[in-house]
């Protein structure tokens, strides 16, 4: 940052300058945390075992301590830079046409609960109707800080168990939806994109974001051939907007499938095999006969199903997140 062509570019002091501060703050709070264990480990060995208010001092200290522990641990977890991130989020139905096409909408109002209780941004990217209720398939983009490292932990399949509103018969039904989380990246990512592997298609949207939407043809859909990525964008007025939006989140959609190489890469050198399937689902939410939501991966659990529904999530994220280091 003392270099005299630290400001050159502009974009690049930004990236450096943030990742300095949130280097600057994981060493003041193990510092903080560091000083805070000393204390309390004086105390400990001042206690005879007969002060009550001194074991209630030391109690309190503790626990005051485990909170603050928790909340650095949290912090380092989210310390990846793209963690910080804006989120992709894609919503896709399983089998079960009306069914899965519902619990895809459900889960979509999820997260946007979710994210308005965090103070984040939604955006509407793409949306298609189901034939009779729900979605075929959904992408928003969430902005706020650490985005993408929180909601990365819901990405996987869904299972709902529920007494079917559609069905007339008043059956149980089991209904799958996909959650698929990516971050955005913008200018900082450099991924060669050569305009001959493109197919960009324009159409009229439909669905959700405004009657603007649906007076031209301004949504776009562009195919990468070499991959088979296709994205949708119909948020913006123009369709050159949303082509810019799209390129962006093509080029999201390249750099994470490298980075998930590379994991899958270290995890096979590990030995490790994680399966990622259609079934494997990561979360199962049931409606009936009892009312329990449960993370497959971690053991958390809530009871109270319409609170998660309503976007309390953190309690499942900060769980899986947790999982990572223990």
């Amino acid at each position: 940052m003392a270099d005299e062509h630290f400001w050159d570019d502009q974009n690049h002091a930004q990236h450096v300058i943030k990742q300095n501060n949130g280097l600057k703050e994981i060493i003041s709070k193990t510092t903080a945390l560091t000083e805070q264990l000393d204390n309390l480990e004086e105390l400990v060995k001042e206690y005879d075992g007969s002060d009550t208010s001194m074991w209630e001092l030391i109690e309190e200290e503790y626990s005051d301590f485990k909170k603050n522990f928790d909340a650095f641990e949290l912090m380092v977890l989210l310390s990846d830079p793209y963690n910080k991130n804006n989120a992709i989020v894609t919503f896709h139905p399983g089998a079960g046409g009306t069914e899965s096409q519902d619990w895809a909408q459900m889960l979509e109002r999820m997260i946007s609960r979710w994210a308005e209780r965090k103070g984040y941004k939604t955006t509407i990217l793409d949306w298609q109707d189901g034939d009779e209720a729900g979605i075929k398939s959904a992408t928003l983009c969430i902005e706020g800080e650490n985005a993408y490292g929180y909601l990365k932990a819901l990405k996987g399949v869904h299972r709902l168990v529920r007494i079917s509103p559609f069905d007339s018969n008043a059956r149980r039904h089991t209904s799958f939806s996909s959650i698929d989380v990516m971050p955005q990246f913008e200018d900082d990512v450099e991924i060669t994109i050569e305009e001959k592997d493109l197919t960009i298609e324009t159409h009229r949207a439909s669905g959700a974001g405004g009657q603007h939407i649906n007076k031209t043809d301004s949504a776009v859909r562009i195919i990468h051939k070499p991959t088979g990525i296709v994205v949708n964008c119909q948020s913006e007025r123009s369709q050159i907007q949303n082509r810019e939006r799209a390129m962006n989140m093509l080029r999201s959609k390249l750099y994470q499938r490298m980075i998930e190489a590379q994991q899958a890469q270290v995890a096979s050198l590990k030995g490790e095999e994680k399966a990622i399937e259609w079934g494997s689902q990561i979360m199962s939410y049931v409606f009936c006969p009892y009312t329990l939501v449960k993370d497959a991966r971690t053991g958390y659990e809530m009871s109270n199903v319409e609170k998660v529904m309503d976007g309390e999530l953190d309690g499942f994220i900060f769980a899986y997140l947790k999982s990572l280091i223990h």
